[in-house]
């Protein structure tokens, strides 16, 4: 019993330490940039129409497209990606409009998951 009550009791503590250092868990497949690669991903996305939010660290692009079904077809396709990846846009609709913004809640700035279904997203909008 005073092995068990001493293991819950270190566990405890570890969690309070990381807890207290800023550790955050990742989710499967998720990977921080480094400096360089969020620096090229950045140049990449803009120059793809994508802006930097200033009040996070986030990307942001407006879409538009002919009609409701266009823009529609395009939100199914990116859902079923963003599903397979297990990483969700937030985003919103209006008629033919579709605004996307992506970031990796789980560490709240952005991730290789983010480069990867910006530019998903930018051949599902070419193709539609």
């Amino acid at each position: 019993v005073a092995e068990t009550i001493g293991a819950r009791h270190h566990a405890w503590l570890i969690f309070v330490f990381l807890v207290e250092t800023g550790f955050t868990i990742l989710s499967s497949g998720t990977h921080r940039l480094t400096a360089e690669e969020r620096n090229q991903a950045i140049l990449d996305l803009k120059a793809a129409g994508w802006s930097e939010l200033s009040e996070r660290d986030a990307i942001y692009k407006e879409f538009s497209f002919h009609n409701f079904n266009q823009a529609f077809g395009f939100m199914s396709r990116v859902a079923l990606q963003a599903e397979k990846m297990n990483h969700h846009p937030e985003w919103f609709n209006v008629y033919n409009k579709v605004q996307i913004t992506l970031t990796s809640h789980d560490c709240g700035e952005l991730t290789k998951k983010d480069v990867k279904l910006a530019k998903f997203i930018e051949k599902a909008a070419a193709s539609v």
